[in-house]
């Protein structure tokens, strides 16, 4: 029974290799700063579809869209909710213009990476998308639905040990990396678009 597990998690491992592929940090051109200086973010709203699908399953890469183990066991879609919340205020922090305006997020995929990923796989990446909209305070739209592809190499073993000590913990590095996606959109960051190889969904 025992060498009956081993092999299938080697060969579940190599399938998971297989998986290798090109990642993205991308949306489309950043705002100009001449525009976005003179805003202020009085709100961020982040929608999760009840469409979207969401599971606890502890495997290699569960088909679901919302997968996050992250934080305590609750309400994943809320989490996830939280997490773009913080990430997009953080990446919005520098706006302090007269003109209020509400960024409004839509997700259609949150797929981090499971423990089992964690401890046994080779490599991993978060897999995100969502859209992104500014509007002013009457609800009008400042900018177009920005389709936005946010992925992220993910720690796994050793590596994952040691940046969760250092406070590097899977929350931490998304909503970090999710406010560099937002603060480049925007034109008051760095850009943060790039393409990148790794094992994942």
């Amino acid at each position: 029974m025992k060498l009956l597990t081993k092999i299938v998690a080697v060969a579940a491992l190599l399938g998971l290799g297989a998986c290798s592929s090109t990642w993205t940090t991308n949306y489309d051109a950043p705002l100009s700063s001449d525009v976005s200086r003179g805003w202020r973010v009085a709100s961020v709203q982040v929608v999760v579809p009840d469409s979207l699908t969401t599971s606890e399953q502890n495997s290699f890469a569960p088909n679901f869209d919302i997968v996050w183990h992250g934080e305590p066991l609750g309400d994943r879609k809320a989490q996830v909710a939280r997490l773009m919340e913080e990430g997009v205020r953080a990446g919005s922090a520098k706006l302090r213009g007269s003109k209020p305006v509400t960024l409004q997020v839509i997700m259609s995929r949150f797929h981090a990476v499971t423990p089992r990923a964690v401890s046994r796989a080779p490599g991993a990446v978060h897999d995100i998308r969502y859209t992104i909209q500014a509007f002013d305070s009457r609800g009008n739209p400042l900018t177009p639905q920005v389709i936005t592809m946010a992925d992220l190499e993910a720690n796994v073993g050793t590596q994952a040990i040691l940046a969760a000590q250092q406070g590097q913990t899977q929350q931490v590095r998304i909503r970090d990396h999710i406010a560099k996606v937002t603060a480049g959109w925007l034109g008051v960051g760095p850009d943060p678009r790039r393409s990148f190889t790794g094992v994942g969904r």
